[in-house]
């Protein structure tokens, strides 16, 4: 008897659990990025740190080089971008009836540095340096190339005939290409710097864009069919990426733990290098909000090189009403 009461109560403890409800499944989206960067460590931090999980996500970066990741998304491969409001703009102008837009903010910062080959020294004179180099720019149309072509105009000289532009497709090949004797100057970020510093290739950067201030470089973009269709999960993406951001601000042991996963050929002391310039150069925002004052300065930059010609609407490149601290009551 003792032992069928005994069987009982077991069988009727284990009920709870058989019916117990299974944890919801979560849903998977894409990010499309165009390097690898030390730059989108929230990105990074928001998938190994669970914040996108405790959202209902399960997210995965691809890399598409050469200007696809903004393409990814127009063409709905990847339901989201992350890059420049410029690159956001160009493509919205070239004609489209689901335009991208901004929604969460990450990189703050214009996150380029210009680096010499080992050896080349810049003067007092910016302009007299750079003329007749030979420079690793990227991408045409990407942000390290219209910031290289900011520069140039801005020392007074032509990029199309003072220097030569060598417009890589791949901005993760400047390092080999400096190593090779293919330029004079090349630009990137980090884990490009640490390496080519370390490697004795180039340089530490005599041009650090940071210093440009406020500047919409990497902010998370979509499709505005997705904002209007699926906001639910454009909030929950945010939300994931302002915790992550939060954690990058306030948790160094953590993103540098992340940081190791994500770069695990970086040296300890590439990895330290790299936090370090980015800690002193408030290279990540503090939340998901972009201002205005970021758009402006992108998008004065863009006009500057040459690029880009007429005006810009903020309204229409940049949608907070995801923001936690904004309070809109447009999501139902």
């Amino acid at each position: 008897m003792n032992r069928l009461l005994c069987l009982t109560l077991a069988l009727m403890l284990c009920v709870p659990f058989a019916f117990a409800e299974a944890p919801a499944e979560l849903t998977s989206i894409t990010v499309a990025e165009p390097v690898h960067l030390i730059g989108y460590l929230p990105l990074y931090v928001a998938i190994h740190e669970g914040c996108f999980a405790e959202e209902g996500l399960d997210v995965t970066v691809v890399q598409a080089t050469g200007g696809a990741h903004v393409t990814a998304v127009v063409s709905g491969d990847a339901f989201a971008v992350i890059g420049g409001v410029d690159s956001y703009n160009f493509a919205n102008a070239a004609g489209t009836s689901d335009p991208i837009l901004a929604i969460c903010n990450c990189v703050n910062r214009a996150n380029v540095y210009l680096f010499a080959r080992r050896g080349l020294i810049p003067g007092e004179s910016m302009a007299d340096f750079l003329r007749g180099k030979t420079i690793i720019a990227g991408r045409y149309g990407g942000s390290p190339n219209v910031l290289t072509r900011y520069l140039v105009k801005m020392n007074d000289l032509d990029p199309d005939t003072d220097v030569t532009l060598l417009e890589n497709a791949d901005a993760s090949t400047v390092t080999a290409m400096l190593k090779y004797g293919q330029g004079d100057i090349g630009n990137g970020g980090e884990p490009q710097i640490s390496e080519g510093v370390t490697e004795g290739i180039f340089e530490e950067p005599f041009v650090a864009f940071p210093d440009l201030g406020d500047y919409a470089y990497s902010v998370i973009g979509v499709r505005h069919s997705a904002i209007e269709q699926q906001p639910e999960l454009c909030a929950a993406f945010v939300r994931a990426m302002e915790k992550a951001l939060q954690i990058v601000h306030t948790d160094r042991d953590t993103a540098e733990r992340v940081l190791a996963i994500e770069f695990p050929t970086l040296t300890e002391e590439g990895r330290q290098a790299a936090l370090d310039r980015a800690y002193a150069d408030a290279l990540w925002a503090e939340d998901a909000f972009i201002s205005p004052a970021a758009v402006d300065n992108a998008m004065t930059v863009v006009t500057v090189s040459g690029l880009w010609e007429g005006e810009w609407d903020y309204d229409k490149m940049v949608d907070m009403r995801f923001v936690s601290h904004l309070e809109d009551d447009s999501i139902q």
